[in-house]
């Protein structure tokens, strides 16, 4: 977003980044700009939009090194985790980034982060990409895209991976940690996987939950998938209600896996007893997956396989590296 004569903010158009950002110019990079054309704030961001992303990724594959995704921040994790599963053998970086204050503003960070993403999306090393997977870069740190979450709105550090260490680091040099990242696969070939199956929830625990709540999500017409925010590691309350009604729902074909409310740690089912019955009637662990990831990783497999089984044991299984067991 950009100031107009008014003061109001307005959607920037990047055709004249150049002008916007000269520093950019000196990074030695051909750039192609690509804009929707009409801007979207974040909020409004859903599976068509990731889809349009991920198009514009496939039928330029071939013609470009990498890739920078400009993105509003409310809900960039989740673009970030859904394309990751959406394209398969990416053999090139993908980087998202954005601002917490537009780039019209004295104090922006938007030109840093911007020119820091780009500078890693041009990286190689022995003609190789040192990046060859989605990412999030924000206020100096490279995150793995389906590792990152926004954690905070109000300064610069507005994204965390609490479960996975950064991927990449700026100061005075961009020093990158080779072996968190991705290796590059010479012989990986893109697929551009593009279905979503909507019928998915979060189900936040909370204290004093009823019944008719918890039913009435979990009775939801079509409803195929759970994401169940947990306690702690895991953990939920063990009302004889709650876990007959969970049990229903999984008999019923419903999928539930189950996820951590805290943004660092990993889910233990059975460790303490509040979790071992949701173990016992067929609840999904998660381990150390982020709710963003689990969202989209459940809709983009419940979108693209054709069996429940194969649903179940990809969801419980790292597949871009968005969760360790």
């Amino acid at each position: 977003m950009v100031y107009d004569v008014s003061g109001a903010l307005i959607p920037f158009n990047f055709s004249s980044v150049l002008e916007r950002i000269p520093e950019l110019k000196s990074l030695g990079l051909n750039l192609t700009v690509i804009s929707f054309p009409k801007p979207v704030d974040s909020s409004n961001v859903d599976a068509r939009h990731w889809t349009d992303m991920a198009y514009i990724i496939q039928s330029n594959y071939n013609q470009y090194d990498g890739f920078v995704i400009l993105h509003g921040t409310d809900t960039m994790a989740y673009s970030a985790s859904a394309l990751s599963f959406m394209l398969e053998g990416l053999n090139k970086p993908v980087i998202f980034t954005g601002a917490q204050i537009p780039i019209g503003a004295t104090r922006s960070d938007a030109r840093e982060n911007l020119i820091t993403a780009l500078e890693m999306a041009g990286k190689t090393e022995n003609d190789v990409p040192i990046i060859n997977e989605v990412c999030l870069y924000f206020n100096f740190v490279l995150l793995r895209g389906n590792r990152a979450q926004k954690i905070r709105s109000s300064t610069f550090g507005a994204f965390e991976s609490e479960n996975y260490s950064h991927l990449a680091e700026s100061g005075v040099e961009i020093e990158y940690f080779k072996d968190k990242l991705l290796a590059h696969q010479h012989n990986n070939s893109l697929t551009y996987k593009t279905k979503f199956d909507p019928n998915v929830v979060v189900l936040k625990i909370f204290p004093n939950m009823t019944p008719d709540l918890v039913n009435g999500i979990l009775n939801i017409r079509g409803l195929k998938g759970v994401v169940l925010e947990s306690f702690g590691s895991g953990n939920t309350m063990n009302f004889n209600w709650f876990i007959q009604s969970l049990e229903e729902a999984i008999n019923n074909g419903v999928i539930i896996l189950n996820v951590s409310q805290c943004i660092g740690g990993s889910v233990l089912q059975g460790k303490y007893e509040t979790s071992r019955k949701l173990l016992e009637i067929g609840v999904l662990s998660g381990y150390d997956i982020t709710t963003e990831a689990a969202l989209t990783k459940m809709m983009f497999l419940l979108g693209n396989q054709e069996s429940q089984e194969a649903v179940k044991r990809m969801l419980t299984k790292p597949l871009r590296g968005e969760m360790t067991i």
